[in-house]
């Protein structure tokens, strides 16, 4: 019970850090649209995924554009300090334009693996590859279009427009919650 209590403590310090990153930030102290760069990195049928340490569930490897790169040079390092491994841009699958929620706009590429090992850094807990027709459930549902996108076979990048409002804030800390009982229950790699 302890343990639930701490998990439950450490959570409510997370969501106000994460709140202020994600509602305040943006509109008072950033001056840039933001840009993110995911990675659906497919082998063999499954998709690898990471957890990271803020807010728990699965979500595409990936992080933010430095200025002096191109994407794809981003994507590609990235997904290196990340997760260990050396990958290949495929193709790009497209830019998700997210409003509400810390707005950005993610472009998401299709990559495959050529080389490393897969290692976790000390922004993630947990990588893991999963099957393409069995993703987790507790994985973010703002990820689930790239990913149908990136399997889709698409020749053209799409373009959409997304809006984080409320039911997403909700459907985020539910996962997040979950994730954080079945850490303090079995450990996180029992998701």
């Amino acid at each position: 019970m302890l343990r639930v209590a701490g998990a439950l403590a450490k959570a409510l310090v997370d969501y106000g850090r994460i709140a202020w990153w994600g509602l305040v930030s943006p509109r008072v102290s950033e001056r840039e649209d933001l840009v993110v760069l995911q990675a659906v990195i497919v082998s063999e049928g499954r998709i690898l995924l990471a957890v990271r340490g803020d807010l728990r569930g699965w979500e595409l490897p990936g992080g933010a554009h430095e200025p002096d790169e191109t994407f794809a040079e981003g994507v590609c390092r990235e997904v290196r300090e990340e997760t260990g491994l050396e990958i290949a841009v495929e193709r790009h699958i497209g830019d998700y334009h997210r409003t509400g929620f810390r707005p950005h706009t993610a472009k998401v590429y299709l990559c495959r693996a050529v080389s490393g090992e897969l290692r976790m850094n000390w922004e993630n807990l947990d990588l893991r590859y999963f099957a393409v027709t069995d993703l987790p459930e507790t994985l973010f549902p703002w990820y689930r279009e790239p990913i149908a996108d990136a399997l889709a076979d698409k020749s053209e990048p799409v373009e959409r427009s997304e809006v984080q409002g409320p039911a997403a804030i909700l459907a985020g800390l539910s996962i997040d919650l979950r994730m954080r009982l079945s850490e303090n229950r079995a450990g996180l790699r029992d998701a």
